[in-house]
């Protein structure tokens, strides 16, 4: 049966965002990276087993950014107003990439909410053995051949006229939060000791925007946390390896409420 996914909007103080959910089950809340919300073959699948919802960031798609958006420590308490405010409880965060960095900027500041987090393929922390792409100086063609190691996935994602209305305002949030230095909170290494929920990193091994080497820092910085590599696989792990992603990231969900 195909997952049925609605399309509402939530305020939180005043702030109205799209958001997107379908399923049933415990929460599954995932925040979406630098190309703006969409709703992936992965979260078809994890809404099999999980209520999925996922937000449009403030500032994304064809809202306009709002002024106390500085940097991603303001979306980080906006994202812990969110899940107060929708009452969510047991939360399983997920983030990529952007949202990845995202998630664990959340979760460095308050767990009480969440039962577990996933971050696949995060920014945030640099490794200067394996830089990031600069996704703010590709053009549009080199920036799709680059999310995935199956260039025929490249290939239909250039095949796709893009509104360009949404992809400069999705630059324009991006770089509000993550322009210098790029993509990274120097700061963050220190703190995801903080992470005090069962915690896991999805990686595709052909990243060329985050890359796999970067996992190390969270892997040493994170107390008990695992890791999915995945092999033949870029950034755009929801889209390229969508089943073997979800059923992982389903597994290591069941296996952290089992714990509490």
């Amino acid at each position: 049966m195909a997952v049925q996914v609605e399309t509402g909007e939530a305020e939180v103080f005043g702030l109205k965002l799209k958001v997107q959910q379908a399923g049933q089950g415990e929460t599954l809340l995932f925040l979406h990276g630098a190309g703006g919300s969409n709703w992936s073959p992965m979260l078809d699948v994890l809404a099999e087993k999980f209520h999925v919802i996922a937000p449009e960031h403030p500032g994304f798609g064809r809202s306009q950014i709002p002024p106390w958006m500085m940097g991603m420590g303001d979306l980080a308490l906006f994202y812990l107003d969110f899940i107060e405010a929708l009452k969510l409880d047991g939360v399983h965060l997920a983030g990529h990439s952007l949202g990845g960095w995202l998630t664990a900027e959340i979760a460095i500041r308050n767990t009480s909410r969440l039962k577990s987090v996933t971050l696949m393929a995060p920014a945030g922390i640099a490794n200067p053995d394996a830089p990031f792409g600069d996704i703010f100086l590709w053009t549009p063609e080199e920036a799709a051949r680059a999310q995935f190691h199956d260039q025929a996935l490249a290939e239909k994602r250039l095949a796709v006229k893009p509104d360009l209305d949404i992809v400069l305002q999705n630059k324009a949030a991006v770089a509000r939060l993550a322009w210098s230095p790029r993509l990274e909170n120097p700061q963050l290494q220190h703190w995801i000791h903080r992470i005090n929920r069962p915690a896991t990193l999805v990686w595709g091994k052909q990243d060329k925007v985050i890359p796999f080497a970067c996992h190390q820092a969270w892997l040493s910085g994170i107390s008990g946390v695992t890791l999915h590599a995945i092999d033949a696989c870029g950034h755009a792990i929801h889209n390229e390896k969508a089943k073997e992603a979800a059923a992982n990231i389903a597994q290591f969900c069941q296996n952290a409420s089992a714990k509490i």
